[in-house]
């Protein structure tokens, strides 16, 4: 955790000394507002690229959402976030009746239930619930205390209902995305780092059960070890951790056969060699690897793309628009993408480091691990370095909702950068 956060004497020392430093804000601004609408209006390339077959119009809304979520994004930043902290039960209630009602009345696509249909539109409940459980978090974090476990039962008990209720529509890329916000807020809100790892102990421990079982030997025990240094009661802390994971990799195989769907375990395990289903499960993954090597390094232009107009990858405009960028902008579009997603990531958490309380900087830094794991997920995926999880590219692939709450995630960063900036000039 960040020492600004625990010393008010340090962070105002910080801020005298950031005073001087006005042009640095109004760069952070510019970042903000400059590389997303970057992002938006070269994916609005792509997508209608991909659609063009069809006369399709998603590009087009495509701008069209990005407009309305820039002007949201803008009215936002005018108002202090705290202001909005009261209206944070009513949404998040709403928030789950809306994910209650998918279950119901949800409309399904592709073998999964996540939209609620609205006359003509379709809302996708999950989407929102990211944005309002990082608010959610911020609130119960910002006054946590890391004595014991225990502590933990009331940021779990904020985000347990509705990533069940995501995980079963089934969503499981959602579902991943809200495991990485509440690990890297309870970081950032002064969780140790060995906490982190016991955290992650089971799923590590499941991945073991699969591909080396003899490393149980050694991990098992050095997690007992790593309880007994960082948590109370020490010698029962360990045992308890070594028993957990001992019933978790007994267990393991039970949950894989019984928890997981049949197209999810294909996803996760195809990727490491989807030749062994070209024509099904490994098919995405093979065709998205040959479009993006076939791009070379400057691509074959936009709209110029072989692979992208015949439709050779399924779902191109949306969790697969990066392979549409490989191969008509090749290796230098992807590589401009990706560093505009690092310094809109760094400035975030720049902003998340400089904020003047602890529940702006936990929801500063929750969106930032947002958008950060989705990108590095979404990439991943597209280039056969990680299963094919269902993820987004923020920004950049088509979805109504999803590109609308980016917008207004920014929205309240950009609030936040305000203040900050307001502050230092006082």
């Amino acid at each position: 955790m960040p020492s600004k956060l625990i010393s008010s004497d340090s962070k105002h020392n910080f801020f005298l000394k950031a005073g001087s430093k006005k042009k640095s804000f109004k760069d952070i601004e510019l970042v903000i507002w400059i590389l997303p609408l970057t992002l938006v209006i070269l994916s609005s390339i792509l997508i209608a690229s991909t659609q063009r077959q069809f006369n399709d119009s998603s590009g087009l809304q495509h701008i069209i959402i990005a407009g309305v979520g820039i002007f949201i994004a803008y009215f936002i930043s005018q108002f202090h976030l705290g202001r909005f902290r009261k209206f944070l039960i009513p949404l998040y209630l709403i928030t789950l009746l809306s994910l209650f009602a998918v279950k119901i009345f949800g409309t399904s696509a592709l073998g999964a239930q996540r939209w609620l249909s609205i006359g003509s539109f379709n809302i996708q409940p999950s989407e929102i619930a990211k944005l309002v459980v990082i608010i959610a978090l911020a609130s119960v974090l910002e006054h946590q205390k890391f004595y014991s476990p225990i502590y933990l039962f009331k940021p779990l008990g904020v985000i347990v209902i509705p990533w069940i209720l995501i995980f079963t529509q089934p969503d499981l890329g959602t579902s991943l995305v809200f495991g990485a916000v509440l690990l890297v807020m309870l970081y950032w809100a002064g969780m140790p780092l060995e906490w982190v790892l016991l955290f992650l102990s089971g799923i590590f421990t499941s991945i073991l059960v699969g591909v080396l079982k003899s490393g149980l030997f050694l991990w098992i025990p050095f997690m007992g070890f790593l309880a007994y240094r960082s948590l109370p009661r020490k010698y029962l802390s360990s045992f308890l951790t070594i028993v957990s994971l001992v019933g978790v990799a007994f267990s393991s195989p039970w949950l894989w056969n019984n928890f997981l769907k049949d197209y999810q375990r294909e996803r996760l395990i195809l990727f490491l060699d989807p030749g062994q289903d070209p024509l099904g499960g490994g098919y995405h993954l093979i065709q998205s690897t040959i479009g993006i090597g076939s791009g070379g390094l400057f691509g074959t232009g936009l709209l110029q793309g072989q692979l992208t107009k015949l439709r050779f990858i399924p779902e191109q405009h949306t969790d697969f628009i990066f392979s549409a960028l490989g191969e008509e902008l090749g290796f230098m579009g992807t590589l401009f993408v990706s560093v505009a997603f690092f310094l809109l990531i760094f400035r975030l958490i720049r902003i998340a480091r400089d904020a003047r309380t602890k529940f702006e900087s936990l929801v500063v830094i929750g969106i930032a691990t947002m958008i950060m794991f989705q990108v590095v997920v979404n990439i991943f995926m597209t280039i056969g370095l990680g299963p094919i999880t269902g993820i987004p590219l923020p920004f950049m692939s088509y979805g109504r909702t999803a590109l609308l709450m980016a917008f207004i995630s920014l929205g309240l960063c950009l609030s936040v950068s305000r203040r900050t900036k307001s502050f230092t000039r006082s």
